[in-house]
């Protein structure tokens, strides 16, 4: 059986900077991620146009804007999910967040946001790690404010709407032990430091806790892991919706898995969601301007995109109305494409913006009511989430659809 480990990416071209993707660091050079690149040398597969119709037709609905417009682009045997669920078979869902702020930014919803419309149109069983233990590895942060951030995290990820009766959420300080960990010791046997190091790029100056951390992520896509849920149904796949940063710790997971017996996880993986300053940076808690976060206001999310969001216009309004936009770098027309519903609405606006006949003011105009409504809509969602509904999500029961 040939293995799926693969060395961390690490791509140049000739005259340009390296791309570098991992769970940890996500650069590029002046041209943005090469996904292409990216699938070719993680050797995933592209999601064509073929797929998104068949979860379409099995799913009886529309395919979220996030399957129609690419943003989820790339996979690991989704095929044979949706082979399994065509036969009436079930699957489940896993995904996770590492807790290492107070606030989430929009680019942290958009895995839960496509996940709550996997639940929804599979109608199936999800589990969602909090890696509150990641985070005290790699951040200087407590054992004891990881844990308190993990709790407030799961309220936002509560508030966009999972179903009680199919979600299983679980930080790891809590919940880690007995047949969770048999599995984590069963996966850490068979991956080498060398693979480690080749996969997750290590160095000799990584403490031991952040080399051991990988299996602890790779073991919620094994239904063992969860015998209150899946118990006496250990062979039952699993689908993970993800951004392809988090890839190299799935293909650990995929290579191991026939050797301990265990099915290996599908993936769905998203492209990154830009800073407000571009592709080129990086969205960072250290600069609150980078991003907008779902506790801002109206008024902040205005001065935001009107003093930060990467326009692609041109410098003065002749010269926008003759040359057009530069809807590549355009970061107002990447977030419209996230978050717009409307796909005929965001086709004309690319086309009249390209062409030179809209403005990026009026461009960003149309943002700000976007996102003003979308993170109001949220806030009154998280307002209304209790301290009882997450012990609600976060106790340990049996989900009553498996």
């Amino acid at each position: 059986m040939a293995s799926e480990v693969a060395t961390e990416v690490d791509v140049t071209k000739e005259g340009e900077e390296e791309q570098v993707v991992n769970p940890w660091e996500v650069s590029a050079g002046k041209g943005g991620i090469d996904y292409d690149k990216l699938v070719d040398q993680f050797g995933c597969q592209r999601l064509d146009d073929s797929l998104v119709a068949r979860v379409a037709r099995l799913t009886a609905r529309p395919p979220h804007r996030f399957l129609r417009r690419g943003l989820f682009f790339a996979h690991r045997d989704l095929n044979e999910i949706l082979d399994l669920y065509e036969r009436g078979e079930k699957f489940y869902l896993y995904t996770g967040r590492g807790p290492s702020s107070e606030a989430l930014h929009l680019g942290h919803l958009i895995p839960f946001m496509f996940t709550k419309y996997l639940q929804d149109a599979f109608k199936v069983s999800l589990v969602i790690q909090l890696t509150d233990d990641e985070k005290f590895l790699w951040k200087n942060l407590t054992v004891e404010e990881t844990k308190r951030l993990a709790r407030e995290n799961a309220k936002d990820i509560i508030a966009c709407g999972f179903d009680v009766e199919r979600t299983f959420i679980f930080s790891d300080f809590n919940y880690v032990g007995g047949a969770f960990y048999e599995n984590i010791v069963k996966v850490a046997k068979r991956v080498t430091l060398n693979q480690a190091t080749g996969i997750f790029g290590f160095s000799p100056e990584d403490h031991i806790g952040k080399i051991s951390f990988p299996p602890v992520q790779a073991v919620p896509s094994f239904p063992s892991s969860f015998p209150h849920l899946f118990s006496g149904n250990d062979q039952l796949r699993c689908l993970i919706p993800c951004a392809i940063d988090q890839d190299p710790y799935f293909r650990m997971t995929r290579d191991v898995a026939p050797k301990i017996g265990y099915q290996k996880p599908s993936l769905i993986e998203s492209r990154f969601f830009p800073a407000l300053q571009g592709e080129n940076t990086k969205m960072s808690a250290s600069d609150p301007n980078s991003a907008i976060y779902v506790t801002d206001s109206a008024k902040e999310i205005k001065t935001k995109v009107n003093k930060y969001a990467f326009s692609g216009g041109q410098d003065s309004i002749d010269l926008h109305r003759k040359l057009g936009a530069n809807l590549d770098v355009d970061v107002p027309i990447k977030y419209l494409n996230f978050f717009l519903e409307d796909d005929n609405e965001l086709e004309h606006i690319k086309k009249e913006y390209k062409e030179g006949r809209m403005l990026t003011g009026e461009v960003k105009q149309r943002l700000i009511a976007v996102l003003s409504e979308l993170v109001a809509r949220h806030q009154r969602a998280r307002a209304r989430v209790t301290e009882e509904m997450v012990d609600a999500f976060m106790a340990v029961r049996s989900l009553p659809n498996v």
